[in-house]
């Protein structure tokens, strides 16, 4: 009775290493081109991927070099399936997975081919095309072995990964897109330098004339490859407020982003508010006051009246005084024009933006640095932007 129990016991635990037992397969080195991974570390890749799957005893690297080490036949160029199957049955595996990893242009192509050893033919293959994204190259090899042993896969992840094969799409997935905050740095050029030095007293600003920026900015993409795009960018900005002052603009750009260099330029009109006067310079110091100092028009009027009220010459027939205009007292071309002056009227101004800049990645981080030109009638400005926004589309996978 004891010999027939002890049979039964042996018997059971037979049974059960042959269920637990896995299939042994081992990972050659596959072939790599156009890429900075190299072929170990793709190896590497499969092993860690095969392991995870929980489907197989893998060999890992060591376990191979102790048995091909010394064999060239097997460490050079071993990717047919007669040197597979040689390779499989010196190793004493049920399975050899070898493969290529191939970058194409804007691709990645992975073909992995699973060889049975005992029969010396192929098992399993597949051929899977993904986006360039070099550094996600493990989980490409991943999905590509969930799905040869038909294992759900996680759509998002293959959705972020895939290859789209389309020319021109209207979509942002797999685009920079750069919406976010705004700060930077301007100097002010030609008479918005000239108003910004200009004392409060005679309708100027008296700050240094630089100033900085903060804003928001907004843009969509109308055209775009995996190597251009087109974009419409809104840029809401207030400048000054560093030396209280409150400049708002409105700025609409057509831009241009050329691959995944991120370099950029675009170009369009942008709208402001300015304070302007009728008044002149007198740029030849006629009347005393300094080299091209400003008077606005009522500033004339005071000075004229204080200076020329007396003068029989600006009176008329009956002795009233009539005020002359700066030309009529100097002889000069002095000519009431609009100004910039603190003092006067709000209207809208126009101007015309130029910027060229780039953006660089930290992970899903993104970092646009732009310079600019602001160009409008008489004067301008010329700074640096800098921004940041977290990509929401086709990020990388942390």
């Amino acid at each position: 009775m004891k010999f027939i129990a002890t049979l039964i016991i042996i018997g059971c635990a037979w049974l059960s290493h042959a269920q637990d037992a896995k299939p042994t397969i081992a990972v050659a080195v596959p072939h790599v081109m156009e890429l900075d991974v190299t072929p170990d570390i793709a190896a590497k890749y499969i092993q860690l991927e095969l392991i995870k799957m929980d489907k197989y005893s893998v060999y890992d690297e060591f376990d191979m070099a102790e048995v091909i080490k010394d064999s060239n036949e097997f460490t050079e160029n071993c990717y047919g399936i007669s040197c597979l199957t040689r390779m499989g049955r010196k190793l004493n595996v049920d399975y050899i997975i070898c493969g290529s990893f191939d970058g194409l242009a804007n691709k990645i192509a992975i073909s992995l081919k699973w060889i049975d050893v005992k029969k010396g033919e192929l098992h399993l293959s597949m051929v899977r095309e993904f986006d360039n994204q070099e550094e996600e190259i493990q989980r490409m090899v991943e999905v590509l072995l969930k799905e040869m042993h038909q294992v759900p896969v996680d759509g998002d992840l293959v959705s972020r990964l895939e290859f789209k094969n389309e020319l021109i799409t209207s979509n942002n997935v797999g685009r920079i897109n750069n919406s976010g905050p705004r700060i930077g740095y301007a100097y002010l050029l030609g008479d918005m330098n000239e108003f910004a030095l200009r004392s409060r007293t005679n309708g100027g600003l008296e700050i240094i004339p630089a100033v900085s920026m903060i804003g928001y900015q907004l843009e969509g993409q109308y055209v775009g490859t995996e190597n251009f795009s087109a974009l419409v960018e809104g840029i809401v900005n207030f400048s000054g407020l560093e030396q209280g002052t409150f400049i708002p603009s409105i700025t609409i750009l057509n831009g241009f982003r050329f691959g995944k260099s991120g370099w950029e330029f675009a170009f369009g009109p942008g709208f402001n508010l300015k304070r302007t006067a009728k008044g002149f310079f007198d740029s030849e110091n006629y009347f005393g006051e300094g080299s091209n100092y400003y008077f606005s028009e009522s500033d004339w009027n005071e000075y004229a009246l204080n200076r020329y009220g007396g003068d029989t010459t600006y009176q008329d027939q009956w002795g009233d005084y009539t005020h002359p205009s700066p030309s009529d007292v100097s002889g000069l071309d002095y000519g009431f024009v609009d100004c910039y002056d603190r003092r006067g009227q709000v209207k809208i101004s126009t101007t015309w933006i130029f910027a060229f800049g780039k953006t660089f990645n930290a992970g899903a981080l993104n970092i646009p640095v732009n310079v600019f030109y602001s160009s409008s009638r008489g004067g301008g400005m010329v700074g640096l932007s800098v921004g940041f926004n977290v990509q929401k589309s086709k990020r990388r996978i942390n």
